[in-house]
């Protein structure tokens, strides 16, 4: 465990000692705990514990499905000091499979806030039976996510990984599976009481094993497709080792213009599935031009208009190569043809305008001209990036969606300063030393190609107990 993890950890298990100390002293005084029926609920614990369910990128475990009747059958002042000792025992197995380190122990008493909210409330209302006031049950339902949120807020600080919205998204899923076990969970203490026997929670049991069945079966499921997954993009980065062995400027250039599509898609908010596309997009987004004749590529002049015609089909090239590969590939497939689209519909393949052209390729687009521009070439200097800048500016709107040039600039400004001066500039229509006698969009597609990206892992569940796994959308 990293020595922040560890300190975030120390930290959050510290705060919740005191907490869970705090509650017994206020609410502990004259209430007899029945050893047996402590006991039974934490080894039901631990044993909910082995069974996950993958939950986006990370998991959730059954225990809401006890916890919620054994707020009932213990006092609730000492449940907080139970549950520490019960998410302990449930990563024995795990260790004893060498699967967790002794270290994870740690993050038994950090991941034991959640069980602090509802406890507080029932000892704050002084009300110890399922059938309470109606608005006490939602309460400590509230308060539950609140403390259990509250103390991963504390660990992400430490961690970095994820911003409190990434996290919000993160656990969402995982609270609503809580809340529909949670009714079971009353279910389950009510027939305890009715019964006369704590004993009767074990009617639960058949559920967890049908439940592990199920978890098992789709964890293997999930993990042949993370094995796909991986295939797919194993075969999109050969691809563009293809595409930089057949033409070096070309696979040169990709890099660049897949760094910056990925700070923009950044700064443009988009989600991970979403980021993913612009990498790969961006990566492939000239891998038609394999089969383009290299004369035609290089010419240092002017391209006549056959010469033209065949550049303009590397797009639907590109796209038909990545639909045969299947997968997302094929989604790519779909912003390789659209990358050189044009906002006011002027581009091609298929005059696509505005919002219809998929935002992936609105950011690939924009970023491969601002690479092309401030790339040398055989034929032409390197544009200087404040006149880059200036005519991405003026081709906002015509040219270019006008949100992801503000992203652009707001990306690329910081890093190289704004100039004062007025740039001396050409017409983007004349920046790749070609000309189209009615189109300018390909000359800008002319002098461009793709890269080798950072490459986005499978999505697979293995991070920290109890619930939630980082997922690394970008490396």
């Amino acid at each position: 465990m990293p020595p922040a993890s560890r300190r975030g950890d120390l930290l959050v298990g510290a705060s919740f000692v005191v907490a869970a100390l705090a509650l017994l002293l206020i609410g502990g005084s004259g209430q007899s705990v029945s050893p047996a029926t402590a006991t039974l609920y934490v080894l039901l614990i631990a044993l909910a514990m082995q069974i996950r369910f993958d939950v986006g990128a990370g998991f959730t475990v059954p225990t809401q499905a006890v916890f919620v009747p054994m707020l009932f059958a213990v006092p609730a002042a000492v449940i907080p000091l139970l549950m520490p000792l019960a998410l302990a025992l449930g990563m024995v197995p795990g260790m004893i499979r060498r699967q967790l380190s002794p270290s994870w122990l740690l993050t038994a008493v950090g991941n034991s806030w959640f069980a602090v909210g509802p406890a507080f409330v029932l000892v704050l209302f002084n009300d110890h039976s399922p059938a309470v006031r109606w608005g006490i049950l939602p309460l400590a339902l509230g308060a539950q996510f609140a403390c259990d949120f509250g103390a991963s807020a504390v660990r992400e600080r430490f961690y970095g990984r994820r911003s409190m919205r990434e996290l919000l998204e993160e656990v969402r899923p995982v609270y609503a599976i809580d809340l529909a076990l949670s009714c079971l969970g009353l279910a389950v203490a009510f027939t305890t009481i009715a019964s006369g026997s704590q004993f009767s929670v074990l009617l639960i049991a058949p559920l967890f094993v049908l439940l592990r069945f199920f978890s098992r079966e789709r964890h293997e499921r999930l993990e042949q497709l993370a094995d796909l997954n991986d295939a797919y993009q194993g075969t999109a980065l050969l691809l563009g080792d293809v595409v930089e062995a057949d033409d070096a400027y070309t696979g040169q250039h990709c890099k660049g213009v897949v760094r910056l599509a990925l700070d923009v898609a950044e700064e443009l908010g988009l989600d991970a599935d979403l980021k993913r596309n612009v990498e790969f997009g961006a990566l492939l987004h000239d891998v038609g031009k394999i089969a383009v004749p290299k004369e035609i590529i290089n010419k240092p002049g002017k391209l006549d208009e056959r010469e033209w015609a065949i550049i303009k089909t590397h797009t639907i090239e590109g796209q038909r190569m990545l639909e045969k590969i299947g997968g997302f590939m094929r989604e790519i497939g779909g912003i390789v043809r659209a990358s050189h689209e044009r906002w006011d519909g002027g581009g091609y393949p298929d005059g696509l305008s505005g919002e219809d052209i998929p935002v992936e390729a609105r950011i690939v687009s924009t970023c491969d001209a601002y690479s092309a521009m401030t790339t040398t070439r055989s034929y032409r200097k390197a544009m200087p990036v404040a006149d880059a800048l200036a005519e991405l500016e003026r081709c906002a709107g015509t040219h270019f969606d006008p949100s992801v040039v503000t992203a652009l600039l707001s990306v690329v400004l910081p890093e190289v300063g704004a100039g004062g001066q007025e740039p001396d500039r050409e017409p983007l229509e004349q920046l790749v030393g070609v000309a189209l006698q009615a189109d300018p969009a390909p000359a800008i597609a002319a002098s461009v190609a793709p890269s080798a990206p950072r490459r986005i892992p499978a999505k697979r569940a293995q991070g920290r107990l109890r619930r939630r796994s980082s997922s690394s959308a970008r490396q």
